[in-house]
């Protein structure tokens, strides 16, 4: 072969070799463009969900279903190989951003950052109110509307027991397909070691002898204040109560066992009526909890406050704030303090001035 066939070889495998060289240069430039560039054509709020056996065809398809135009399938690939998620991508709904690139989405998806939605159950509330926030919560799945509250413990696992105080106050995090029986279960789970370690700090001298006692109290607790200072010095006036044979006087409970007949005011013939909730006319504690109590609520019962006080009525002050009393003549002059506060502050408004309940602790017996 001549020495000039030579060099007309050698230049066009030069050029071969630098128009691949070209071709490869672009096709990288491309690749990274697409790989780390903000797709296109994803709304506020988007989601994307991944379900079980979905490949990562589906998944791109379902990408193009959701907005995003950008890449084909085999940059998909490419991208997905190089970052392990080929083969990886877990189940679960995503949220789609405008500004994602796609390494941030198959990321997203390789690693399970699915979607958490939360939901909070609130210090003070019944089983009723609590039931009825979990069936507006979305999307939990409904596995619970069509249970009356003795089903609802079953499917629990706990037949028998009643379900009021048994959820702990707490903010529960969940995903798509997530149902409001596996929301109910970790915060009946959640209360049951609260509870537990509540009463393995409590006072062994104390006056409770079960912590199903220490929860009922601790939900008459919450519900008298939600001042937190204020919770082991209501507990210790309950203590005493008790200690001593006293009726604990409390209005939650009278309100409890009204059920839907409570319309927002106490009337003397409901303190009057006898039911097995009504704290005026039976001693001790009522039959179970009235409310779910927190942490703060268990801990004060389970340490409360020492002293001498035996009653407490509220300020009046807008604080939400109490005044205790150790004898009966000191509860009636904060009675009459509070009183007139109302009346002053009725008299500003120019409203009608109508003698409201006298507090929200145990009345004088």
């Amino acid at each position: 072969m001549s020495r000039k066939v030579l060099r007309r070889l050698g230049v066009f495998v030069f050029l071969l070799a630098l128009l691949a060289v070209a071709v490869a240069f672009w096709g990288w430039q491309r690749y990274s463009g697409f790989a780390d560039a903000p797709v296109s054509g994803i709304e506020a709020g988007e989601r994307l969900v991944v379900e079980r056996g979905d490949s990562l065809p589906v998944v791109v398809r379902k990408l193009r279903e959701a907005g995003v135009r950008d890449g084909h399938e085999a940059e998909w690939r490419v991208l997905a190989r190089e970052l392990g998620a080929a083969g990886r991508l877990q189940v679960g709904e995503y949220a789609l951003e405008p500004g994602m690139t796609p390494r941030a989405i198959l990321l997203a998806m390789r690693d399970g950052k699915v979607v958490r939605y939360a939901f909070t159950v609130l210090p003070g509330r019944n089983i009723r109110e609590l039931r009825a926030s979990l069936a507006a919560a979305e999307p939990l799945r409904d596995e619970t509307s069509d249970l009356d509250d003795a089903a609802l413990m079953d499917a629990l696992g706990h037949p028998g027991q009643h379900p009021e105080g048994r959820f702990l106050p707490e903010t529960y995090h969940y995903t798509l397909g997530d149902s409001d029986l596996d929301v109910l279960g970790r915060a009946h789970r959640a209360m049951a070691r609260a509870l537990d370690e509540a009463w393995a700090s409590r006072d062994p001298d104390g006056v409770l002898a079960s912590p199903e006692e220490m929860l009922v109290l601790a939900s008459i607790v919450e519900k008298e204040t939600g001042i937190a200072e204020e919770r082991p010095r209501i507990a210790g006036v309950f203590e005493r109560r008790l200690a001593i044979g006293m009726k604990l006087q409390t209005d939650p409970t009278v309100i409890y066992g009204l059920g839907s007949a409570y319309d927002g005011n106490i009337r003397r013939r409901d303190l009057e009526t006898d039911t097995p909730y009504n704290t005026y006319t039976r001693a001790g504690l009522p039959p179970t909890p009235i409310a779910m109590p927190g942490v703060e609520a268990l801990q004060a019962v389970a340490r409360p406050a020492e002293g001498d006080a035996l009653y407490f009525v509220a300020i009046g002050d807008g604080s939400g704030r109490h005044a205790f009393s150790a004898t009966l003549a000191e509860h009636n002059a904060a009675v009459a303090r509070y009183l007139r506060r109302y009346r002053q502050a009725r008299q500003a408004e120019r409203g009608p001035v109508v003698a409201p309940d006298t507090g929200t602790g145990p009345r004088s017996p």
